[in-house]
């Protein structure tokens, strides 16, 4: 195959659907849910929703600018980067809310997801073991 074809080929492959990750949303083990729909997952990551089965949920992000991070924003709550920060300025002006805490990449977000208690975070499927509990797999 001649260089000029193999060009496109890896231009289609890479920005196609199939380059994008699996995420899943998890959770730690002892959660009192085993599964979430995409409304409840979006209620939790935009703040409209603060408890799971009666536990307090401590939100954990990956970092800004991630790849991870805006498939997972734009997938489930519809929002870009920006129309998020602007989201999340006005609730913590207002004093109605407070964003998920940035720890990381997805190895960071599972570690401290597989170690506290209440916490839940977004990572690739890929990364998922018995130290988590998988509540939604992205679409």
């Amino acid at each position: 195959m001649n260089t000029m074809l193999k060009i496109p080929l890896l231009l289609a492959l890479m920005f196609s659907p199939l380059s994008q990750a699996e995420l899943v949303v998890i959770a730690h083990p002892s959660a009192g849910v085993d599964r979430l729909d995409q409304g409840a997952v979006k209620q939790l990551f935009l703040g409209k929703m603060r408890k799971l089965a009666g536990q307090k949920v401590k939100l954990l992000d990956q970092v800004s600018g991630s790849a991870d991070r805006e498939q997972f924003y734009t997938q489930v709550t519809g929002k870009s980067s920006a129309q998020l920060k602007s989201y999340w300025s006005r609730l913590i002006f207002t004093g109605k809310g407070k964003p998920p805490e940035v720890v990381g990449g997805g190895a960071a977000v599972k570690s401290r997801v597989a170690t506290s208690a209440g916490a839940v975070g977004y990572v690739d499927a890929t990364q998922v073991d018995d130290s988590v509990k998988v509540l939604f797999r992205l679409p």
